[in-house]
């Protein structure tokens, strides 16, 4: 795959300055400062904003957005589907949920419970789980880019 984008309903996107060097295909998210990073909690709560190449500069997606440049940043909806970068040691079957790393990447969903008077099972992250495998990939210790649709 060339793109980040595999399939889009929407084309809303915005322009950002990187906080760090950003692989197109990572998981975002917002700084203070109005810079994007690597989403940096997980399992956490994620809004699925993914960084994407610039073609438009004869970029790829295998050329990371420097820090301090300008990111464009796809507000991925859902059904888009997305060429995301799965984690190390990731063995993902199709139809699998998956959430944020905590560096960019994705990995398999786990939920978290509440520990307090709710009701077993309850999730305490609502945003957590991103996006389904629409393939199976496996990885060891070097991430790959996994097809997914977002949730």
């Amino acid at each position: 795959m060339k793109t980040v984008i595999l399939k889009r309903y929407n084309n809303v996107q915005f322009e950002a300055i990187a906080n760090e060097a950003i692989t197109p295909g990572s998981l975002v998210e917002v700084t203070s400062a109005g810079k994007v990073k690597n989403h940096a909690t997980a399992q956490g709560n994620a809004i699925p904003y993914f960084v994407m190449e610039d073609a438009i500069l004869g970029k790829t997606i295998n050329d990371n957005v420097a820090k301090d440049d300008l990111a464009r940043v796809m507000v991925a909806g859902r059904g888009d589907e997305v060429n995301a970068i799965l984690n190390t040691s990731q063995t993902i079957v199709v139809g699998d949920l998956l959430a944020s790393a905590g560096n960019g990447t994705l990995e398999k969903f786990t939920a978290i419970k509440c520990d307090s008077g709710a009701s077993a099972g309850a999730v305490t992250t609502p945003l957590q789980a991103v996006a389904v495998a629409l393939e199976a990939v496996t990885t060891t210790s070097a991430t790959k880019r996994i097809k997914v649709r977002i949730i």
